[in-house]
């Protein structure tokens, strides 16, 4: 028998943000961080695949369904959730509800951890969301903006990190909070659609997601 180490896997398992829509794959935080988290196992001697299944306008009512395929069928070693952004929307033809309840989407949120350790992730890492520009028109049937639903969404998942043992919460919204209070414009790190994320607004998700990150891949490498 080979005394060779197996290949661990490691997972981003999201929505548009870790997609990365709107901007040149390479220039993802996603895409740039599974590149780090593969040469410091590699430094190690370990060998990662870093998967990442996530999808465009994606909520965590949808994932939930294909968790079977796309995280337990081969198991993870870590996994990195990152949801809220769709679950919090509130379609006009929902006449003011969202997509997802708060209540749904925490025991989504639960049901996902439970899985991933269930099928290996013995790190598991939350972020809550980015804010958005879209704070001023109130929904038609609902009165609040999109941006009051997507803090309260972000703030069920600082309390799902905190009712879970083991949970990193990666704190995404503190993070760009600090940014703007910095002097940095928060268009200047959407797109246009007040929603997506630029280059820049990339670049502050890799800095903040990077240490916790290469911790989580760094206590991997004693995996057998």
């Amino acid at each position: 028998m080979s005394n060779t180490p197996r290949e661990l896997r490691f997972a981003f398992f999201g929505d548009s943000i870790c997609v990365g829509q709107g901007v040149s794959a390479h220039r993802t935080w996603a895409v740039r961080l599974a590149a780090r988290i593969e040469s410091e196992l590699a430094s190690l001697g370990r060998r990662v695949c870093v998967l990442n299944p996530s999808i465009n306008g994606e909520t965590t009512r949808r994932a939930l369904e294909r968790m079977a395929f796309d995280i337990q069928a081969s198991g993870v070693d870590a996994i990195l959730i990152q949801f809220g952004l769709n679950d919090a929307n509130r379609w006009e033809s929902d006449r003011g509800l969202p997509r997802v309840s708060e209540a749904a989407f925490a025991a989504n949120l639960h049901e996902m951890i439970d899985r991933a350790r269930a099928f290996g992730a013995g790190r598991v890492l939350l972020n809550t969301n980015h804010p958005t520009s879209r704070d001023k028109a109130p929904y038609a049937h609902y009165p609040a903006t999109y941006e009051d639903g997507n803090r309260r969404y972000s703030e069920i998942i600082r309390q799902v990190a905190r009712d879970v043992e083991g949970v990193v919460l990666n704190d995404i919204t503190a993070a760009f909070d600090q940014a703007v209070q910095s002097g940095t414009p928060l268009e200047h790190l959407l797109l246009a659609d007040g929603l997506h994320l630029s280059e820049a607004g990339h670049d502050v998700y890799l800095k903040t997601l990077t240490p916790s990150v290469l911790e989580a891949a760094r206590a991997l490498a004693s995996v057998g």
